[in-house]
């Protein structure tokens, strides 16, 4: 059992992690954009797919631990 909750919170920090990195190159991109001659549309463009990134990873750890955790999957 406790091995069942460990994994499920190892998977969850491991979505983190990557959500951390994606958010992490998703702001130097912007970055380098921001100080090129990048219209504010298509800077918009990458925070919208930076922001779905990061939540798209924390959503599927939150929603593996508590799928894994019902005992459903």
């Amino acid at each position: 059992m406790l091995s069942q909750y460990m994994e499920q919170i190892e998977a969850l920090g491991l979505n983190l992690f990557f959500a951390a990195i994606f958010f992490f190159i998703g702001m130097a991109i912007r970055d380098v954009l921001k100080q090129g001659n990048v219209p504010k549309f298509g800077r918009n463009i990458v925070w919208l797919v930076l922001f779905l990134g990061c939540a798209g990873f924390i959503a599927k750890g939150l929603i593996q631990m508590f799928w894994e955790g019902s005992g459903i999957g």
